[in-house]
């Protein structure tokens, strides 16, 4: 394993009281394995807006860990997304995670506010104006479900970046070689920022499969068996951190330097699988006051 390998979390509001011990768990699970940063996320629609502020500033300020905001398009105008990302900076933020977001709930596909910004390009441009924030955008390894295609996807990136991202944190996958062969996609187009695999430890196979099919990702049949096998022998939890650990070891061995974890506020399988990856926790993580 390279010694420049880092990696970061991603984890989301929550909207009850048991969610809020199980982010907070999270947080305290996951800080002292030193990542570079974490990003917390926007519910659909931008349904937790308020929600995600708090958390970013109580991570923020609690932890003292670099977190990354993520910012969407979706129900907001000009305004109101400049003042939340105002209130961001206000707050000591100096990352965010810019993205044009889902469509809201009982919507088939996203359709701007009249006087909101029309894509994570227009987002993107706006943030890197403001010159207070590393500003990160998403990236999509198969094609994202309103696309054409992945070379439609590779030329949308390559405008995030030129308008001002930094890097980009891809979508999920389950196969090494779909996110090299975007990479290498990504190169030809002559884009040269990192992009840094996003990982789905899988803490429930039939959950993984669902989530992959709403965001186009594909599932490969011989892993679809390999789960299959280990469920009925009662292993999922076993595979889930044999197969992730291999994913993450042919992505370095491929030279990745930064991996991002999709944490789904559930600490134990990414903990163990950045274990594996020879990273330990050097202190127990106290509070800041």
């Amino acid at each position: 394993m390279p010694k420049a390998l880092r990696i970061s979390f991603e984890f989301f509001p929550p909207q009850t009281l048991d969610a809020s011990f199980r982010l907070w768990e999270t947080v305290q699970a996951l800080a002292p394995m030193g990542p570079e940063f974490v990003s917390v996320t926007y519910g659909a629609g931008g349904t937790t807006r308020k929600l995600t502020h708090e958390a970013v500033a109580t991570i923020h300020r609690n932890y003292g860990l670099n977190v990354a905001a993520h910012l969407t398009c979706v129900q907001a105008t000009r305004a109101e997304t400049l003042e939340i990302v105002a209130s961001y900076a206000e707050a000591g933020v100096t990352e965010i995670v810019a993205l044009r977001g889902d469509a809201p709930k009982g919507a088939d596909r996203f359709n701007p506010h009249p006087e909101g910004f029309a894509s994570s390009v227009e987002l993107v441009e706006a943030l890197a104006r403001t010159g207070k924030f590393k500003v990160r955008v998403g990236a999509y390894p198969e094609p994202h479900p309103d696309s054409t295609g992945t070379d439609a996807d590779v030329a949308f990136l390559k405008r995030k970046i030129d308008a001002g991202a930094s890097s980009a944190i891809t979508q999920f996958f389950f196969d090494a070689d779909t996110f090299f062969r975007f990479r290498d996609r990504c190169a030809k187009a002559g884009i040269t920022a990192p992009i840094i695999p996003g990982i789905l430890p899988i803490i429930s196979w039939d959950g993984a499969k669902k989530f992959a099919t709403r965001c186009g990702g594909s599932v490969p049949r011989k892993l679809d068996e390999a789960f299959t096998r280990a469920i009925k022998d009662g292993r999922e939890e076993l595979y889930a951190l044999a197969h992730c650990t291999a994913l993450c070891d042919r992505l370095i061995e491929g030279g990745v330097e930064d991996l991002h974890f999709y944490t789904l506020n559930r600490p134990h399988l990414t903990r163990e699988v950045v274990r594996a990856l020879g990273i330990q926790a050097p202190v127990v993580l106290e509070k800041v006051a």
